[in-house]
């Protein structure tokens, strides 16, 4: 019996083991990469982060599907979560200023077992949002083919096998369609420019930021002569299954969310 509580005490011990903060310090500031981003830089990853399909394409199907004109409401929560969450991010930063995010702080914290879940997490939060920017321009792809060259890319090479059906609330079979060609494209298009040096992807990303801060400038002023306000009413539309009121709001919120993620990459 004190064999088998001794083995328990070993395996609590270890996976609650916390790497005191002076040791993360002092491995971090033995790290043998070069410093090669400065405050404009991660300003601009932070920004090519938000700034992207969760603005270009979520939000108009958050309004479509979810919330209606209130998706404003939508991103104004959205946007004061992610401001909670980007000052809790400043204060462990301060607190233990070398890289890891969030598995440094959970490692230096919590424990070792928490730490490594938390690490898998980011990995899987980083999968599926690289996967789902990869898929908002594959579809920027197949348009700009259409539109400049009349060039029209079969469902066959463009979609997924699997879609989620937002009313059923479930995933159902894309008949037709097998693989995403191009988002696997872009996917491989940029790896191939991390490949090259963070340098180089870093001015890629500073000219993308532009390109893309120009065009909501642009949009916003252009399309104000065509506001038309009766589109405002109602403001939050009557409750359609689940779709619409105020369930509808928080679900837009959900949605747009991702419109916020990638400041915590910085």
């Amino acid at each position: 019996m004190a064999e088998h509580v001794s083995w328990w005490k070993r395996l609590y011990f270890r996976v609650a083991a916390r790497k005191p903060l002076d040791q993360i310090l002092r491995e971090g500031n033995k790290t043998q990469m070069k410093r090669a981003l400065g405050r404009i830089d991660l300003i601009a990853i932070g920004i090519g982060a938000i700034v992207g399909t969760g603005i270009f394409v979520l939000t108009g199907i958050a309004a479509a599907e979810n919330a209606g004109p209130a998706v404003i409401v939508s991103f104004l929560i959205a946007g004061v979560v992610s401001g909670l969450s980007a000052f809790s991010y400043s204060e462990m930063a301060s607190m233990v200023p070398i890289s890891g995010s969030a598995y440094t702080y959970t490692y230096a914290t919590m424990g070792e077992l928490l730490g490594w879940i938390i690490g898998w997490d980011l990995i899987l939060e980083y999968l599926v949002g690289a996967a789902t920017v990869a898929v908002g321009w594959s579809a920027y792809v197949v348009t700009f083919f259409k539109d400049v060259f009349s060039v029209e890319f079969t469902r066959k090479t463009t979609q997924a096998p699997v879609l989620w059906d937002n009313d059923a609330l479930a995933f159902k079979v894309n008949h037709g369609a097998y693989i995403n060609l191009p988002a696997i494209f872009v996917t491989l298009l940029v790896t191939t420019l991390l490949v090259f040096g963070i340098k180089q992807a870093t001015w890629v990303n500073r000219v993308v930021v532009v390109v893309k801060l120009i065009v909501i400038v642009l949009f916003i002023f252009g399309a104000c002569k065509y506001v038309d306000r009766s589109n405002y009413t109602p403001f939050v539309p009557p409750r359609e299954g689940n779709s619409f009121g105020v369930k509808g709001v928080f679900k837009g919120t959900q949605r747009v969310f991702f419109a916020y993620i990638g400041f915590d990459a910085v």
